[in-house]
């Protein structure tokens, strides 16, 4: 009989003390192993063990009613064995809802619940088992991007040095076409003032071709020189005073036709418009050789990756239609958004990383785009992540002309997450 009443004390008190310990997480436990007295967690009273879960509360913090919703300030530990453990208000304990996967804070009620957590767990580890293969896929593309992005800095840097190679030897070239434009504009001036100099004959001091000679005289500008035209216009240097005869007069080239020659002014004119003509090709050149020299510095100044990963991603534009509107990211470019209407709108220019001290990477901002009606200028927020396509994956308006943006890259991948593993929480 003896023995038959310590089993029962036994049971009795098992029951007792599981009772007892209900709704508490395995780190706060050694605060319940106390069995003659308690002391609040706050500290800020003692009292009796078996008013521990007694649906009363004594403590202010609510830490003798771990298991009942005697406390507002309590809080009730879900196990959930199989799945995630979290805690639930106290005041969810035997509401009749089912707040534990494990029913656990529904044992005083007249809710029927199910033991859920090890079906809940199943989909949770398959759904963290497919992100740790996309995870896994994700790091080997990410480590091509990275050779490629290697190798793309080094052919930007090549492309720098060539660039600037053809702009100092555009620069040399530049200096020599402009002294030879200033020698012919010169030459050209010379020439004009010629035929002014002396007061004599149109010969004296000059050295006029023949095709000059010939314009000068045609006064009728009919293609042909006559005697009178000759004489009436042209003296002697040595006999100012007669006029020559239609022998000296009559001027014909080795063909025995009227000499044919070239106005040395239209000669000079010519090569001046020339040298100006070659001068503004060498300068349109140089010029444009300066703007690509500028664009790539502007690239390579930005921050790529400490591997260059991000490399790849200028010069390309990803778009996603939301409703009516098309959303175009250019990375390190700019974001635009345009209506169905045609009506293109700028939602930032590329501004820089605002990502995280344990994710750098993780995240871009645009800025500065078209002025909003409320005031400011819209604006928006890039979130980099793990996937093994390149993408954007969605777009938000959360507030008036502020955007947000989730962009799937390989990229974005981080060995970390690999390493920390994903099912500790499981």
């Amino acid at each position: 009989m003896r023995f038959h009443a310590v089993i029962v004390a036994a049971v009795w008190f098992g029951f007792v003390d599981s009772r007892k310990m209900r709704g508490i997480s395995s780190s706060y436990k050694r605060f319940y192993r106390e069995r003659r007295s308690f002391l609040c967690i706050d500290g800020s009273k003692i009292i009796p063990f078996e008013q521990v879960n007694d649906d009363y509360c004594d403590c202010e913090d609510g830490s003798d009613e771990p298991g009942t919703s005697a406390c507002p300030r309590g809080r009730f530990y879900c196990t959930n064995l199989g799945f995630r453990p979290h805690y639930i208000p106290s005041s969810r304990v035997n509401d009749g809802i089912c707040d534990c996967c494990d029913a656990s804070d529904e044992y005083n009620s007249h809710a029927h619940c199910q033991n859920t957590c090890w079906n809940l767990g199943q989909r949770e580890r398959a759904y963290v088992e497919g992100q740790m293969r996309t995870l896994d896929e994700g790091l080997q593309l990410k480590q091509q991007l990275i050779e490629e992005g290697v190798l793309l800095w080094r052919e930007k840097q090549a492309q720098l040095r060539e660039l600037q190679q053809v702009a100092e030897d555009l620069q040399v070239k530049l200096e020599e076409r402009r002294r030879t434009k200033q020698e012919a504009d010169r030459h050209k001036e010379h020439e004009s003032r010629a035929p002014e100099a002396g007061d004599g004959g149109l010969f004296r001091g000059q050295n006029i071709t023949v095709t000059g000679t010939f314009k000068l005289l045609d006064s009728n500008k009919d293609g042909s020189i006559t005697v009178d035209e000759v004489q009436a216009k042209v003296s002697l240097v040595h006999d100012e005073e007669r006029l020559l005869s239609e022998d000296e007069a009559l001027i014909k080239d080795e063909r025995g036709a009227p000499g044919v020659g070239e106005d040395p002014r239209l000669k000079a004119a010519d090569t001046a418009e020339r040298e100006a003509s070659n001068l503004k090709k060498v300068e349109e050149a140089y010029e444009t050789v300066n703007m690509e020299l500028s664009d790539l510095r502007e690239k390579l100044a930005i921050d790529y990756g400490p591997d260059w990963e991000f490399l790849f991603l200028n010069s390309q534009c990803y778009k996603l239609k939301v409703y009516e509107y098309t959303y175009t990211l250019c990375p390190f470019n700019q974001v635009a958004q345009q209506s169905t209407a045609g009506t293109e709108v700028s939602l930032g220019r590329w501004g820089m990383w605002d990502g995280t001290p344990e994710n750098q990477y993780g995240r871009m901002v645009y800025e500065n785009g078209e002025p909003c009606w409320q005031g400011g200028s819209r604006s928006t927020t890039v979130t980099l992540t793990c996937g093994t396509e390149t993408a954007l994956r969605s777009v938000k308006e959360p507030s008036k002309c502020q955007y947000i943006m989730d962009f799937q890259t390989p990229v974005a991948c981080q060995p970390v997450l690999k390493q920390r593993g994903i099912h500790s929480e499981l």
